[in-house]
């Protein structure tokens, strides 16, 4: 065949294919389609020409399977040599001596909570042990309000707020609690540890900035892990240092895109019992341009005239807090937690907050509690001033009169942190341990003398974790809580018992 045959052959197959492809119904207007898209926009002609192709070519191309075992196959031999040599890593660190002869010796109490408690040997014991601030444990009234709704509601809803575990209760409660510090709105979760460490996350992302007192709780320390953001980290209620951290936030972002940015501090600090500067913390809070999460767990029910908080202490109106953070499950005597604020930021929490979203509700009796004991609090304020009068007879028993330890609490909080002096720490050069030692000695002298208390507890550090990497370590300090429930001579009579406890360890320690 010449180059004039196949000339000749290949226009009458050309032909023919026109010929068959004209007697396809709509083929007509997909020519002239054509024909206008190549005069109009002849790239986008080509662009959807290769896209027909590769459509073909994706058809037309071979199948794979995606379930090929591509693992390295071992003999028997070899993975029953690799589960030997295999040792799981503990999920927590093994106890030490220490802690294992503290347990032994751990009291056990016997009914109910109250300022005088029955242990498990029977004796009757002071107890500065429990967050019973108010006595409330003993309240008649209350324990008769909560049998009435257990009744009528139920153990527990058994199920999450936005599914059916919201019940009138839990809306009453969100109300008294909001109208109580004067916020727009409120939330009530179920778990007082879960409340921060949920409200954290849900509102600071990996990218956005977080500048935290170094002193903060383990509840807050666990929100902001969670969170995934950039950790900034300012001296313990140094509100110097905070400013120089937040410029130099300031001026590292000039050039990034926008982040959000908080600053989270707590109104007494559980950790070493004083109180924030919140003034100046609003202060610059409006003059670097960040927002503030404050936990008030502590200081809720404790503070200002009709304990609404560290707001009502210092004269802070609440709305220049963004976001609120509380407990019931402290002073209240109750159980829960909440975060007030603006309603945008309660009802964000209602889809976005993880605690709220798969946590079974507050059961009713909590809720139902909490509410009647902001009743009491908003109508007989005299009971805060009764604890008050207390933790002054206490300090005059312990702080000015121990050559040995100090306070490092605020004067108006009932939970007294109690530290060994610097000097003393100093001149018997005692590390952690030894001073974790020594105040157990203590609590143990005391308890013997019909006194309970405690020592300030904190999460172990975990496993092959440096004290670098740690940051920062509070300091080992005793805890004693101030209650109404004892009268002035028998709390005179308990700061004498551990103030003379103190002296006689440290004595025979020399």
């Amino acid at each position: 065949m010449d180059l004039q045959d196949a000339h000749g052959w290949l226009v009458e197959l050309l032909d023919e294919v026109s010929l068959q492809f004209h007697k396809v119904p709509g083929s007509s207007i997909f020519l002239r389609y054509v024909k206008s898209s190549y005069q109009n926009d002849p790239i986008r002609s080509a662009v959807e020409l290769f896209l027909f192709l590769f459509a073909v070519r994706y058809l037309l191309s071979p199948k794979y399977s995606t379930s090929k075992d591509r693992h390295v196959k071992l003999t028997e031999e070899e993975i029953d040599e690799i589960v030997d040599e295999w040792v799981p890593e503990p999920l927590v660190a093994p106890q030490t001596s220490f802690e294992e002869a503290e347990n032994e010796k751990r009291p056990v109490i016997v009914g109910p909570t109250g300022p005088k408690s029955k242990l498990l040997s029977g004796r009757v014991v002071t107890n500065v042990a429990s967050y019973n601030f108010y006595n409330l444990n003993g309240n008649e009234s209350l324990k008769e309000k909560a049998v009435q709704t257990l009744r009528t509601y139920g153990v527990g809803p058994c199920g999450p707020p936005g599914f059916y575990g919201t019940q009138d209760v839990h809306m009453k409660t969100e109300a008294d609690i909001a109208a109580h510090l004067g916020t727009s709105a409120c939330i009530v979760y179920a778990q007082a540890f879960s409340t921060i460490s949920s409200v954290i996350p849900a509102f600071s992302k990996r990218g956005d900035i977080i500048v935290a007192d170094k002193a903060v709780n383990f509840a807050i320390r666990k929100g902001m892990q969670i969170s995934r953001s950039s950790i900034r980290w300012y001296e313990h209620n140094d509100m110097e240092d905070l400013q120089k951290v937040l410029a130099s936030v300031v001026k590292e972002q000039a050039k990034k895109p926008l982040t959000r940015r908080f600053i989270i501090t707590e109104g007494l600090f559980e950790n070493t019992g004083d109180m924030v500067d919140l003034v100046k913390i609003i202060e610059l809070k409006h003059r670097y341009k960040f927002r503030l999460i404050l936990d008030e767990t502590w200081s809720f029910g404790v503070l200002g005239k009709k304990g609404v908080g560290v707001t009502e202490y210092q004269g802070v109106n609440v709305r220049e807090v963004d976001m609120l953070v509380g407990s019931l499950a402290g002073p209240i005597c109750s159980g829960g937690g909440f975060c007030a604020g603006s309603a945008e930021i309660v009802e964000h929490q209602r889809l976005s907050a993880s605690a709220y979203t798969f946590s079974a509700a507050l059961p009713a009796m909590l809720a139902t509690t909490a509410s009647e004991v902001l009743a009491m609090l908003e109508s007989n304020p005299e009971m805060l001033t009764q604890v008050r009068e207390n933790i002054k007879t206490m300090w005059a028993q312990l702080d000015p009169r121990s050559e040995w330890i100090h306070c490092t609490s605020s004067v108006e909080n009932p939970i007294m942190i109690l530290v060994l002096k610097p000097e003393v720490v100093a001149s018997r050069k005692l590390n952690n341990s030894e001073q974790e030692q020594l105040l157990q000695e203590m609590v143990d002298e005391a308890l013997a003398n019909s006194v309970m208390m405690t020592r300030l507890k904190s999460m172990p550090r975990g496993i092959n974790v440096t004290a670098k990497e740690a940051g920062w370590e509070l300091q080992p300090a005793l805890k004693v809580c101030i209650t109404s429930g004892l009268t002035r001579k028998e709390t005179e009579r308990t700061g004498t018992v551990i103030r003379h406890a103190v002296t006689k360890v440290m004595k025979a320690r020399r």
